[in-house]
């Protein structure tokens, strides 16, 4: 195996934090840069790096990964409560509005699968709106906590009912649910054995010991977590990125306060994922990007703002559901565009859709478009608009957070 390409899709994943620090006033999202990056040095433009064995394995592995530390970010907090209720009734909206809006686009010939664009509509980037709102110092403010919440439905929604109706082995429905449900149970005994094991003494005590050593052993069987679930899930007939994601909620469920208690356990996570496994993902994104037939024709470029703005009525619209707890309306828009940023789910479905012949090529570069500029636009309008706010002397000083 030739690992020339990997080596050059490492340095473009190396390169391009250091532009964006270089060059600060560019409001352009690490992940877009570097799809951009895999486009113009990959087979669609200057043909310098391909997308060959090494590099998929690897952004495979990215993928699955980016989708752990997703299912890291759910906090079971936020399905609590008169938050968790309006947020459930926002993705129920949400829902109905991508069954509505992709069916209306199937009508018209503009898409092949009404449910396979309802379900990419129906995503929110939880893994990337929540850096975002924790770099901005609002992830705590009642409109960051209605993001997070909003967002974390949408990943979790989109995220199971992509495995359950666009899996790799066609299965009819009833016994999707039923191995559905399998693994749902499957899951509950991980964490309640785990759960079980967290009040032995002595393993508690062996795993502080061998936590912060070579051993890494938090590192080393949240590997086995994740590369376990996956190919369990693969086993009963799911796609390998719903075990991942699953992983990443279980890990979170059984040691919610692991950032107090373990402090260094997240970062180490994080240095894996994003500082080597998720930038070979969205660089591979980039490389095997169809840039020819996004431009084949006037029609499938006209596509990329319908669909900018099919994710922003599908999950943005929502967001007016949150008047009676939100009553400011710019932080009501704030969190319907953050809600509205989507873009590694996309490209993922895209991908497993194209496999399955559930999607049109051109069809798929133009969502992943449209997921590209959904993440370069909204998040930076979003943020501005609580400052604006904030800064408003005729405002009422910040709301309480909702319980």
């Amino acid at each position: 195996m030739n690992f020339d390409n990997l080596v050059a899709v490492l340095a473009v994943a190396a390169a391009v934090p250091m532009v964006l620090s270089a060059v600060p006033r560019v409001p352009v999202p690490g992940p877009v840069l570097e799809i951009v990056a895999g486009i113009v040095l990959g087979p669609a433009v200057l043909n310098l790096i391909k997308p060959d064995q090494a590099v998929q394995l690897v952004s495979t592995i990215g993928l699955a990964f980016l989708l752990f530390l997703a299912g890291l970010e759910i906090d079971v907090r936020h399905f609590r409560g008169p938050r968790a209720r309006l947020a459930g009734l926002g993705i129920a909206l949400s829902a109905v509005l991508a069954l509505g809006i992709s069916g209306a686009l199937h009508a018209a010939g503009v898409v092949e699968s009404t449910l396979l664009v309802g379900i990419i509509l129906i995503a929110t980037s939880l893994g990337m709106i929540v850096p975002i709102l924790k770099d901005a110092g609002v992830d705590g403010r009642p409109v960051g906590q209605f993001a997070i919440a909003g967002a974390s439905l949408g990943e979790v929604s989109s995220v199971l009912l992509l495995s359950l109706f666009f899996s790799g082995r066609a299965t009819a429905l009833g016994p999707k649910l039923l191995l559905l449900s399998l693994l749902g149970v499957l899951v509950v005994v991980v964490v309640i054995a785990t759960l079980r094991l967290e009040h032995s003494m002595w393993l508690t005590g062996m795993l502080n010991k061998l936590a912060d050593t070579s051993a890494q052993i938090r590192i080393r069987l949240s590997m086995v977590l994740v590369v376990g679930l996956g190919a369990l899930a693969t086993h009963l007939g799911f796609e390998a990125i719903l075990g991942a994601f699953l992983a990443g909620a279980i890990l979170r469920l059984v040691d919610a306060d692991a950032e107090h208690k373990h402090p260094l356990f997240y970062p180490k996570l994080d240095a894996i994922g994003y500082g080597f496994l998720i930038p070979v993902f969205f660089v591979t994104s980039g490389l095997t990007f169809n840039l020819s037939v996004l431009f084949a024709s006037t029609a499938t470029v006209l596509r990329v703002p319908l669909f900018l703005l099919a994710l922003l009525a599908v999950r943005g619209l929502p967001a007016l559901l949150y008047r009676s707890a939100l009553p400011r309306p710019r932080d009501v828009a704030a969190v319907g565009l953050l809600q509205a940023t989507s873009l590694p789910f996309i490209v993922a479905a895209t991908t497993i859709g194209l496999h399955l012949h559930a999607i049109r090529p051109a069809n798929a570069a133009a969502l992943v478009a449209a997921g590209l500029f959904s993440v370069i636009i909204f998040p930076s309008i979003a943020l501005q608009l609580p400052r604006s706010s904030a800064k408003d002397p005729a405002m009422a000083p910040e709301q309480a957070d909702v319980h």
